[in-house]
């Protein structure tokens, strides 16, 4: 997969400091109401992924089931991910703009 204007907005938003990845810190984001937005792996676990849609639906925090693992790794500049928050309001409406976009050509 390449990298698309979603996840290069991702990268960007990393390399501004601006994103927390991994379990523990994206559900600590979430919680301390710091994450604007939330993306989980399309390949992620199951129980994950009910625990991060069950957490961000009470907490009110969009989230998004965008690529795999090593994409979202990748697009970080680390190893795999399962999850990661952005933690800067443009940063995430930005993103959410490229989702929503690439959602609507690939439906």
């Amino acid at each position: 997969m390449k990298l698309n204007k979603s996840l290069s907005l991702l990268s960007l938003a990393t390399k501004a400091g601006k994103t927390k990845s991994g379990e523990f810190l994206t559900e600590k984001a979430v919680k301390e109401g710091d994450a604007y937005l939330v993306i989980v792996a399309a390949d992620a676990s199951d129980n994950t992924r009910k625990r991060f849609q069950n957490m961000c639906d009470f907490y009110k925090v969009p989230i998004y089931f965008y690529g795999d693992k090593d994409t979202l790794g990748h697009a970080m500049g680390k190893e795999f991910r399962a999850s990661l928050a952005v933690t800067d309001a443009g940063f995430a409406k930005g993103i959410r703009k490229q989702l929503d976009t690439e959602k609507d050509t690939v439906a």
